[in-house]
């Protein structure tokens, strides 16, 4: 029987501990469990985040052609972007997008340390 409360992403990552630090440091998920280097789950509400290293079943598993970054994305809702950029300024981190506004609302978008994009966004009023 599978766990219809929670959604799970798998991101393939360098640095399975860089990334776990990054996700509960930075952005607010808990550490479900970790089998480091290889593995790490962590989650943030009804989102688990699979963060598979090069040692994992789930990096192995992926042919070697279509092992290349996509467009994908995690979409975190947060209340206040702007708060966000500056708090996650001053940790360090840096975005690899502009504040974009549009008729849903403000995002940005950052990278975890293995180039997977996290975009934060906040809903229009």
């Amino acid at each position: 029987m599978t766990d219809d409360t929670l959604v799970s992403v798998r991101y393939i990552v360098d640095d399975v501990d860089a990334a776990l630090d990054f996700y509960t440091k930075h952005l607010g998920f808990s550490e479900a469990m970790s089998n480091l280097p290889a593995f790490a789950d962590v989650q943030r509400g009804n989102l688990r985040l699979l963060l598979s290293g090069p040692q994992s079943s789930g990096a192995r598993a992926t042919p070697d052609d279509m092992a290349v970054p996509g467009r994908n994305r995690i979409h975190l809702i947060v209340d206040d972007v702007e708060a966000e950029i500056e708090r996650l300024g001053k940790e360090g981190l840096t975005f690899v997008s502009e504040l974009v506004s549009g008729p849903g609302g403000r995002q940005i978008l950052l990278a975890d340390p293995a180039g997977n994009l996290v975009e934060l966004f906040t809903p229009a009023s």
